[in-house]
């Protein structure tokens, strides 16, 4: 399988600047604008439900984040995603503790339907969301990537899209082509949200990069592999690689994306 030049979907992203719908939670909001605005993106944060359908039929891409849900963000949610489907705009599951509580079960199941272009997940979520039984605590992964792979293979069957899971390396699949990613740094789990904004550059990604869906995605977990990277070797804790990794992402280069980038193409156990 001949390896995709990364650094062209950054590129991509870069000249078309991307809108990103992204409806996350409270947490992640901030710290989502700044990664997508380093990366080169244009974020943009809306949750009522009367607005929501008007705005992501202008969006580029969708981003859609569970992890501070409540019933009227819910709502908004399943509009909004509709919408999406409905103009054939590329939105993005990240579906945050999915395994916790019954109520975030349900709200999955029904975004489920509205066909996401890719589900991002650590394996524990991915598991939860396959309908295997494992109980994630909820947003860490209580599971290792390996332990997911053939949940994440059979979760991109069943829905036709790309599933990302994330971890100390990567494993993404679309079904059929496998690819896993490694790099990042210790540091990346000591610093809340990264997931969160990680799943919004996957929405920019794909929304600069329509076809093919998992080159696209796996650029867009690529820059975070080698800018966490960067960032970890130039931090002193968690509240300078913060910075540090906001400034990688702003110097990375689409070459440096293409030659540093740790990918590989892997075959299901």
């Amino acid at each position: 399988m001949t390896l995709p030049p990364l650094g062209d979907y950054l590129a991509a992203l870069r000249t078309k600047a991307p809108l990103v719908h992204c409806m996350t939670n409270y947490v992640a909001m901030n710290s989502t604008a700044n990664l997508l605005l380093a990366t080169g993106a244009s974020p943009a944060m809306l949750h009522a439900p009367e607005e929501v359908a008007e705005f992501t039929a202008l969006s580029d891409g969708l981003s859609i984040n569970i992890g501070t849900i409540s019933s009227h963000w819910a709502d908004a949610m399943l509009i909004a995603t509709a919408t999406a489907h409905q103009h054939a705009i590329p939105w993005v599951l990240d579906p945050v503790a999915v395994g916790a509580t019954r109520y975030r079960q349900t709200l999955c199941a029904k975004l489920l339907a509205a066909k996401p272009s890719v589900i991002r997940g650590n394996a524990s979520e991915i598991l939860a969301l396959n309908g295997l039984d494992n109980q994630g605590r909820g947003v860490d992964s209580t599971a290792a990537t390996d332990q997911a792979v053939d949940a994440a293979i059979a979760l991109a069957k069943q829905h036709s899209c790309i599933v990302a899971m994330t971890g100390e390396s990567d494993w993404l699949t679309d079904g059929t082509q496998h690819y896993r990613i490694s790099g990042g740094h210790p540091l990346m789990p000591r610093v809340t949200t990264l997931g969160c904004g990680l799943s919004a550059l996957v929405a920019a990604f794909i929304a600069a990069n329509r076809a093919p869906l998992l080159e696209a995605t796996a650029a867009a977990l690529a820059c975070f592999a080698v800018a966490g990277t960067r960032a970890g070797n130039a931090a002193q804790g968690p509240g300078s690689f913060q910075v540090a990794l906001l400034d990688a992402l702003y110097q990375l280069t689409p070459d440096d994306l293409t030659t540093h980038t740790q990918l590989e193409a892997r075959h299901a156990a």
